[in-house]
């Protein structure tokens, strides 16, 4: 796998180890592809709607443990505007936009952000409407990691709560490869989706 950035280390307590292993990828990556069916992805969540996701995850961090985790995850968004950042291109379920992490307020901004970060030149984000109806990623999120180096082999992550899977197998990131080119088919187009969720955000009360 290609060299990897390792600033995460200092923070090896707060981040689990299968999870240490998902933030080396993600900073080796040249291009990500992301379908989130639940929740913003964490690389355009801003701070209060990370730490409101966190308090409803029901677990006994300690205050400072979480502290940690929220500067990782912080740490990792400066990868969108890195000197060699990756492409990001996100396809967010229409209920990720409704649904009230942390309150109006909160999500308000969060809306806001997203619909600012979309504007980046190497951040794509659409919008999977309800009126898509069923579709093949129905089962969950997951992410399409490519690396710059042409020996390394694409990875497919898939999260669960206590651990992930990581594909390599050809067919596996084919399938996956192929859910992506559906959902971005059936969602509305990147223009379209920026400023529905601009318009959301303007909406949401105080």
């Amino acid at each position: 796998m290609a060299r990897v950035k390792d600033w995460w280390h200092q923070y090896s307590g707060a981040i689990p180890e299968w999870f240490q292993f998902y933030v080396g990828l993600e900073a080796a990556a040249s291009a990500m592809q992301e379908y989130n069916a639940e929740l913003v992805t964490g690389l355009l969540q801003t701070e209060p709607y990370i730490r409101a996701v966190m308090a409803a995850a029901m677990r006994a961090d300690h205050n400072d443990e979480m502290e940690r985790q929220i500067k990782v995850r912080m740490e990792r968004q400066k990868r969108l505007t890195a000197p060699d950042a990756p492409t990001l291109w996100v396809v967010l379920n229409e209920a990720v936009l409704h649904r009230q992490v942390g309150g109006p307020a909160v999500m308000r901004d969060q809306l806001a952000h997203i619909a600012d970060v979309a504007g980046l030149g190497n951040v794509t984000v659409q919008v999977l409407p309800y009126t898509a109806g069923a579709h093949p990623a129905m089962l969950g999120s997951f992410t399409l990691m490519q690396f710059p180096d042409p020996t390394d082999r694409d990875v497919v992550y898939l999260e669960a709560e206590t651990g992930a899977l990581y594909l390599e197998k050809h067919e596996d990131v084919r399938r996956y490869s192929l859910i992506l080119d559906y959902l971005r088919a059936q969602a509305l187009g990147p223009a379209e989706s920026r400023a529905l969720i601009a318009q959301l955000a303007r909406q949401t009360p105080d």
